[in-house]
């Protein structure tokens, strides 16, 4: 989904209260995004600059976003150049999909400067350029030199130059007979796809939407339609228009019922029907950082702990082959009594066999139809030896079956523990997370306690739920604070819970001695699966027990326990009900 020249408009709207503010902090918290604060009387907002292909984008965030401990060049930079800047202006050029942000600022000199941060949000092609008071580039977050582009420059000293754009009509201004001439101009294709070559500043989903409304739904190609589908497509995108002036706006979000992002939009969007779950939102900004900030705030984590990531991955996959190898194994010592009945048969015959043979046919004597049972022979040992032989292989696959069957067990309990660390690393929302991750697995002598460098970060608390009959639940963030939580903070009479069979984190229920509500329980339950592996199932089965029930084998690794007296419910997990129980740190 790309962010539109119009719905940038709603942005920039509301942006404007800034206008007059200073600046207060910069920093980039990666590679391909900035964060500047400005402060003004009465409070401080961040603004979000995002130039990423797939997620570009301004808006003002909430959202806590870890500020890197080196910042990178572009960064100090900026703060060179726009530190306790005042924000004079927010400019955009018609619906073009750039904001610029005009400051007042002071030089090396002493003098007052005015300073342009162009913010271009086009999809590959986005960038952050800071530009001086006689329009020549300072530089940018993305260079752009001769073979990279020979239309347009982007390197310091040149003169800024705005993107090349194309003749289209502006939907808000544009009159009725103007609309229906330029369709006329077009003799086929798609009408969505004929409405964005048409009209500036709007998105694929706001143009299906017109076509969705114009055609009823059928989406029909451009030299089908008649006079009243051009009826209704004008009257749409004249109502779009309203909407784009009004204040207020109906900012959407439209989800998979999976959970997944699907579109978003200033307007509501009825083109998917049943198959998508739509969303309100307040704002425009509070629209791009809902939709945004979890896939952005993943790419960021993944991106910093992607070699624990390919540890744990390369950890299941060895574990899962090992174990697969030894299971087939023990099907081989399942032989074992077939070798200890040749050993019973020789040793009682031991008169009829002589050095030399090659075989020997015996009557099986422990089977009342007493069937003869053809034995081989090494023909170069004695009878005694053959004996032994067979009996010996008895031994060695007794041996085996025992041995592997233990090693089995403690592989499949490694492979539970590192699916249950590879559980909370792909939950991990911050650094700390991360961090507490690796020392975790330093302990465990899975990496090597060098690789991290620093302090060890501040422990930190568990994650808090509220129920709606008001009981506190705690979640665990990873397995070392899941037996804390478990074994150390929960009374014996608090309840305890975790999904059945499924890795995730532990959650209990502090019942401060009174009888537990089904629905707090049930709610109790579903954080459990929603902290879990099957977060994204329809119904996740979870055991709930009274923690005094709940025990640690000795030697188990951290996060595993074992429990009795536990019961069973399903439940199916709810992001925006974890949302609102969730509470402050």
């Amino acid at each position: 989904m790309a962010l539109d020249g119009a719905f940038l408009y709603k942005v920039k709207k509301e942006l404007e209260f800034l206008i007059g503010s200073r600046v207060d902090k910069i920093y980039q918290p990666s590679r391909e995004q900035m964060i500047i604060s400005l402060r003004y009387k009465g409070g401080s907002s961040r603004i979000l600059v995002s130039v990423s292909a797939d997620s570009a984008r301004v808006h003002i965030t909430k959202n806590d976003i870890d500020n890197p401990a080196v910042p990178p060049m572009f960064c100090m930079l900026m703060r060179k150049h726009l530190g306790s800047a005042r924000l004079l202006d927010i400019r955009q050029d018609g619906f073009e999909r750039i904001l610029f942000f005009d400051f007042e600022g002071i030089d090396e000199l002493g003098d007052i400067v005015r300073l342009t941060l162009a913010c271009e949000i086009m999809g590959k092609h986005s960038n952050m350029i800071l530009i001086n008071q006689n329009g020549k580039v300072i530089d940018s977050l993305k260079r752009v030199d001769a073979e990279m582009s020979r239309l347009r420059l982007v390197l310091p000293g040149v003169e800024y130059e705005l993107p090349p754009r194309d003749s289209r009509l502006s939907f808000t201004d544009c009159t009725d007979d103007e609309i229906r001439t330029a369709i006329k101009n077009f003799k086929s294709g798609e009408l969505s796809k004929v409405l964005i070559k048409i009209f500036e500043g709007i998105s694929p989903v706001i143009a299906r939407e017109w076509a969705f409304y114009a055609t009823k739904g059928t989406q029909a190609d451009i030299s089908f339609i008649d006079d009243d589908t051009v009826d209704r497509l004008i009257f749409i995108i004249k109502r779009t228009a309203s909407a784009l002036k009004d204040e207020s706006g109906d900012f959407t979000v439209v989800k998979t019922k999976e959970g997944m992002p699907k579109d978003f939009s200033f307007i509501n969007i009825s083109q998917y029907g049943s198959v998508m779950v739509t969303y309100k939102m307040e704002s425009a900004c509070d629209t791009l950082d809902y939709f945004y900030s979890a896939r952005d705030n993943e790419a960021r984590l993944r991106q910093r702990a992607n070699d624990l990531f390919k540890l744990l991955m390369g950890l299941i996959e060895r574990i899962g082959k090992r174990t697969a190898n030894q299971r087939e194994e023990l099907l081989l010592c399942e032989r074992k009594e077939e070798f200890r009945l040749m050993g019973d048969l020789l040793s009682a015959n031991i008169y009829r066999i002589s050095k030399g043979d090659k075989s020997v046919s015996l009557e099986n004597f422990y089977d009342e139809n007493m069937p003869v049972v053809e034995i081989s022979l090494d023909e170069r040992l004695a009878p005694s030896q053959n004996v032994q032989k067979y009996y010996h292989e008895y031994k060695k696959l007794v041996t085996a079956e025992k041995k592997l069957t233990e090693q089995i067990q403690k592989g499949e309990e490694e492979l539970q523990y590192i699916e249950s660390v590879f559980d909370s690393l792909t939950r991990a929302k911050t650094d700390a997370d991360i961090v507490e991750l690796r020392i975790e697995l330093a302990e465990q002598g899975y990496i090597r306690s060098s690789r991290m460098k620093g302090k060890p970060p501040k422990e930190q608390p568990p994650l808090k739920f509220r129920t709606s009959d008001g009981f506190v639940v705690f979640v665990g963030r990873n397995n070392k604070q899941n037996d804390k939580l478990s074994l150390k903070t929960a009374g014996k009479s608090d309840l305890w819970f975790h999904t059945h069979d499924i890795t995730g984190s532990h959650a209990i229920l502090f019942t401060e001695g009174k009888e537990v509500p089904e629905e707090s329980i049930a709610e109790a339950a579903m954080l459990a699966a929603y902290h879990s592996k099957g977060r994204n199932s329809s119904q996740v089965p979870v055991d709930y027990t009274f923690a005094k029930f709940v025990k640690k084998p000795a030697g188990a690794k951290p996060g595993m326990v074992i429990f009795t007296n536990n019961s069973t419910v399903y439940v199916k997990p709810d992001e925006e009900k974890v949302n609102r129980m969730k509470e402050g740190k």
